[in-house]
């Protein structure tokens, strides 16, 4: 239970959200509900498990820093993630990529892999309460060292990718029946052009054709949901992407499939928060992948920033939470990786709080009204008003540390696990 002043600040708290027509208790109740999927790269670095036959970068995909510490192992994986889950308050998911099968140290190859390869990671998921979902890894592979996969003109190694991709799918239902919790399995590839390519369009032809292929196979929605993630380039792949926001925004609009907003896939001035009530006037769903980009697509750790704050505003406003399915993409190796995924997830929920404590109808009530003086007014009131006393009651209650007390934590396993690696 929380102690006498965290209890005496929260109903301080509560008392002036009251009289803004603002239920604290609610909000809380209602936060308990969103789950957020913890990304498994995180914690080494999107090396992957593969053990042989795979290559060890490639797609664009780069994680910098030498922290003491990187998983090396399944069993060190989750030994970090369950201590990681242990400081979040709340029960949440884990987002998985194909390339962290637990393959016994044999070497299986991507069109190969079957729900076995992943069922001690669903026994691991059942124990710890959580959710899953998964990825195709379409990088990090000698078939995809030209920078191409689903949109390969060489029709075998196309295949090839389809072929993992139509696997992936039916690990991604497994999870999802074996759990009780709808899987989402994303789709990003790292196809494209370091320059001016001549032709567009084909590159683009033939993605279409492996995705209609890979989703050729009708799956219950209850297990298993599909998502496209566009990117706006790559390391290698400066020029052209044949997975762009407009290709992937037609597809899923289309198909009715998710399309997937990740915060560092488009030009610099662009936000995801703008884009969410958009995207689900015409899909089915969304997966959001929040992220920082510092100048590009560079994944840092997900502060508590204004891009953060107007997506979980969004989210909580939208009125569309059971469509929008919630997770977190960045690899810091230059600083502790369970922290990293602490000071993420909580920034995350604490976002998704803030949101949930705005007097959302008496804002839209304002709007309709057309006052939008008193809108403005209320807006900046709510930045001062007392949400750090509603989220350390919560923490509190959820029995996890209050304010940077996590931390305490953090160092204990680093010195007792971590630099022991």
């Amino acid at each position: 239970m929380p102690d006498q002043a965290i209890v005496s600040a929260y109903q301080a708290a509560k008392e002036r959200y009251a009289a803004i027509g603002v239920d604290t208790d609610a909000a809380i109740r209602n936060l308990e509900s969103i789950p957020v999927s913890l990304h498994c790269w995180q914690g080494d670095d999107v090396g992957g498990f593969e053990t042989a036959g795979a290559q060890l970068s490639g797609g664009g995909i780069q994680a910098t820093g030498n922290y003491p510490g990187k998983a090396r192992t399944v069993a060190e994986l989750r030994a970090d993630l369950e201590k990681a889950y242990s400081l979040i308050p709340g029960k949440h998911r884990l987002n998985l990529h194909a390339s962290y099968l637990d393959n016994g140290g044999k070497f299986v190859d991507r069109t190969e892999i079957e729900p076995k390869h992943f069922q001690s990671w669903i026994d691991w998921a059942k124990a710890n309460g959580l959710g899953m979902d998964f990825n195709p890894t379409y990088f990090s592979h000698p078939k995809a060292a030209d920078g191409f996969t689903l949109t390969h003109t060489d029709p075998a190694i196309r295949q090839y990718w389809i072929d993992h991709g139509i696997a992936c799918r039916r690990i991604g239902a497994e999870m999802g029946r074996q759990l009780g919790s709808t899987t989402v399995t994303n789709v990003w590839i790292p196809d494209g052009y370091k320059d001016v390519p001549a032709d567009r369009t084909a590159p683009r032809e033939r993605l279409i054709d492996s995705l209609d292929r890979i989703f050729a196979e009708a799956i219950d929605p209850k297990l298993h949901l599909d998502a496209v993630e566009a990117k706006l380039f790559g390391i290698g792949a400066e020029s052209y992407t044949a997975g762009s926001a407009e290709f992937y925004t037609g597809y899923a609009v289309s198909r009715q499939r998710l399309l997937t907003l990740d915060a560092g896939h488009y030009h610099p001035t662009e936000m995801i928060s703008e884009k969410i009530s958009s995207v689900l006037l015409f899909c089915p769903g969304l997966l959001l992948h929040v992220s920082r980009p510092v100048r590009w697509d560079s994944d840092h750790v997900v502060l508590l920033d204004d891009e953060l704050l107007a997506i979980a505003k969004e989210i909580v406003r939208s009125g569309k939470l059971d469509r929008i399915h919630l997770g977190l993409d960045y690899f810091d190796a230059s600083i502790n990786r369970v922290a990293a995924w602490v000071i993420g997830t909580r920034n995350m929920i604490k976002a998704l709080l803030i949101g949930l404590l705005e007097p959302s109808a008496t804002l839209r009530r304002l709007e309709v009204e057309g006052d939008f003086t008193q809108r403005l007014v209320l807006f900046e009131e709510l930045k001062s008003l007392p949400w750090a006393a509603v989220w350390d009651y919560y923490c509190a209650n959820k029995g996890v540390p209050v304010g940077a007390g996590w931390f305490d934590e953090v160092r204990r396993y680093e010195r007792d696990v971590l630099v022991k690696r």
